[in-house]
Formats: structure tokens, sequence, C-alpha cells
């Protein structure tokens, strides 16, 4: 059951912390203009000063009306809305800016985009994730906006169509099998992922009677916001700059795997028979409260009930206990860097699966066929 629910209308005091993401916009620009130890107050801010707040501030277990008005929540949509423009804007300046700063040596250069794919990857597709779930067009085109910026517009699809849909499952491929490390589940997803989606959108449009080639296919979408992105690279930067713009993308697409897969870690729903699986639920998701990596990352660590209710928007994601939902030991930006080290990862993971297990699905004596890397992946 959740911990807390409130009704209440919404002031600048429930608004403001929420704006913790758009720190990066300046931070990335020190970074670009100063250089050398500057170049790490990108990553400080976004792993370390998080864990740091977060152990000093603790927890917000609050719950607010899962029935709030859509129209109360405005000001919370237009934070989302904003950060696209602020986004763009970064990546823009910084093909002009950064291959013909001269005070930057090749490494430094490299360093800057590596710090704007933390900040592209880390709030950019957080909030593409918030505002690919809506049915606004212009959250929905904004998203899409957000995905090309780094090369990865067909998550929408995979995201929408199969994660959701087969989350917990052999289907889905960015639920991380128990004992796969993230260094083999980064390159599995990343080929998975891209032939998931375009088999989902294939098959939405073959049920319709079209071609998988049809330009109501979403793919001739990505890929021209893709190839508009990448010739805007070489007109601002050159070939160094399109260089530049491919690294910062590979940045932001790690941490978004990263965080998929620390989301999702272990964490099965029950086979029911003839490819039929029991319906998610809280427990399928790893759970945690940290306040302020919630504030950076609009409640995307409230991820058990994001899976348990994909249409709710961001400040009315409820929290669950440990009775409902498996909690992290730490934030998100914690758990990233934890699973770079796999049996660091293992130590602290590994048991927390197993008393899930116990828990949940004490009926369940053979997990074989739920563990990772012997579960193959159906066609």
């Amino acid at each position: 059951m959740a911990v807390t629910e409130q009704t209440r209308s919404f002031g600048f005091a429930d608004i403001a912390p929420f704006t913790a993401c758009f720190l990066f916009v300046p931070l990335v620009v020190i970074a670009a203009t100063q250089g050398g130890w500057w170049l790490l107050v990108v990553p400080a801010y976004a792993w370390y000063v998080t864990g740091l707040i977060d152990f000093i501030n603790g927890k917000n277990s609050e719950n607010i009306d899962p029935l709030t008005d859509e129209a109360a929540l405005t000001p919370y949509r237009m934070i989302t809305l904003l950060w696209v423009p602020s986004q763009i804007g970064m990546i823009l300046w910084c093909l002009w800016y950064v291959p013909a700063a001269a005070h930057l040596n090749g490494l430094e250069k490299a360093l800057t985009m590596v710090a704007l794919g933390v900040a592209t990857g880390g709030i950019g597709i957080t909030f593409a994730h918030e505002m690919m779930h809506q049915k606004n067009r212009i959250e929905r085109w904004s998203a899409d906006l957000l995905m090309a910026s780094v090369l990865y517009s067909h998550f929408r699809s995979e995201h929408l169509l199969v994660h959701h849909r087969y989350i917990g499952t052999p289907r889905d491929p960015v639920t991380a099998r128990y004992g796969e490390s993230f260094h083999w589940f980064f390159p599995r997803v990343l080929v998975q992922c891209a032939q998931s989606s375009w088999r989902a959108e294939a098959e939405l449009l073959s049920r319709k009677g079209k071609s998988p080639f049809e330009f109501s296919n979403p793919f001739w979408r990505y890929a021209a916001l893709q190839s508009g992105f990448l010739i805007l690279a070489v007109i601002l930067g050159g070939w160094l700059g399109l260089g530049l713009f491919v690294l910062q993308a590979f940045v932001a697409i790690a941490h978004l795997e990263l965080i998929n897969y620390v989301e999702h870690y272990g964490l099965t729903r029950e086979h029911l028979g003839d490819g039929k699986y029991e319906h998610v639920k809280p427990h399928h998701s790893w759970n945690t409260d940290f306040a302020f990596t919630n504030y950076l990352l609009i409640n995307l660590q409230r991820h058990s009930d994001h899976h348990y209710k994909p249409d709710r928007r961001f400040p009315l994601l409820q929290t669950y206990d440990r009775h409902s939902a498996p909690q992290l030991p730490l934030n998100y930006p914690l758990m990233v860097l934890m699973a770079l080290v796999p049996p660091w990862f293992w130590y602290r993971m590994n048991p927390k699966v197993d008393r899930w297990r116990a828990k949940f699905y004490p009926h369940i004596t053979d997990w074989s066929d739920y563990n990772a890397a012997s579960t193959p992946m159906p066609r």
C-alpha cells in the first residue's frame, strides 16, 4: 500500500524543487568555457552532489492524490516543456563553440561533450520519457526532438510498445536478468531494442494491412529528425563537431540504459502458461523515494507506480513501502555507479532479489527459466 495520500493545491514551494535540472545548463557552459578541472562539475553534480544531498535530506514518502485535476499540473508540464529548448540550445551552442575553442585540447573537448551527455541522458531522456507517455501532440513531438538529439529515437517505440507490455518477461530486452552484468546488458539491448522496436511498429502496420515502409511508420520521422541533428552538427562544428555530437549521444544512451538496468534488475512476472504472464504490479520494479534525486529526475525513481499506472504524470506518481515494492538501497545516480562494478552490484542486489522471490513467489522453487544468460529472447 502507498505510504501517505494528500490532496492539495500546488504553490511555488511544491514546484520549485523540480527545477533543479536547469542547473545543468550553466554548469555545461562553465565546463566548456573554463576547461581543466571545471569539466568535472557536471558529473560531480549528477552523481556525487545528489548522493550527498540525499544522504543529508533523506527521503520523501508523501503521495499526492492521483485524482488531482489535470489543469492543476500545468506548472509541472511547463518544466518538462522548457527543458526542450534548453537542451537543444546547449547542444547547438556546444557544437558551435567546442570544436573551435582554442583553450581546450582534444581530450578536454571530448570531456566537455561527455559532460553534455550526462545532462542530455540523465535529464533529457528522463523528460522525453515523461512526455512520450502523454497524448498531447506537443509533448509527443517534444519527446521525439529530445530523443533525436541523442540519436535514440526508436526508444519511444520500444518503450511504449515493448517494454511496458513485456516488462519482467523474456520478451522485454531491457529487463536485466538475474546475474547479468551491465557490461553484457548494454551491447545486448543496443541490438535487441532496435530490433524489437522496428518489429513492434511493423506488426502494428501489418494489422492495418499496411507495409512497414509506409510513411505512417514513425521510423521515417525518427530518421528525419536524427539526420537533421547530424547535418546541424557538421554545419556548426565540421567533422569534429559530428564526432563530438555522436560522443554526446553515446554517453546519453549509456545513462539511459544504466537506469533501465537498475530499474528492473532480476525482477520477473510469473509465467502462467501458454505464453501468458501475470499483470504488472508495483513489485515488478525497484522503487526508491530519495527526495532530491526525485526532484532532479521528476519522480522517475517512483518507478513501481509508473509501470503500475503508466498514464500518471510525474507529480502524481505514488511511492510504496517495502511491503508492496522492492526498495533500492541508494538513489539512482549512486546505483548506476555501482552497476559499473558488477561484483559490487551483485553483492548488494542479488540478496535483495532472492528475498523478493521468497516474499512474492514462495511457490516457485526453480528459477532457471527466469534467470539471465540462459534466457533467450524470442523473435
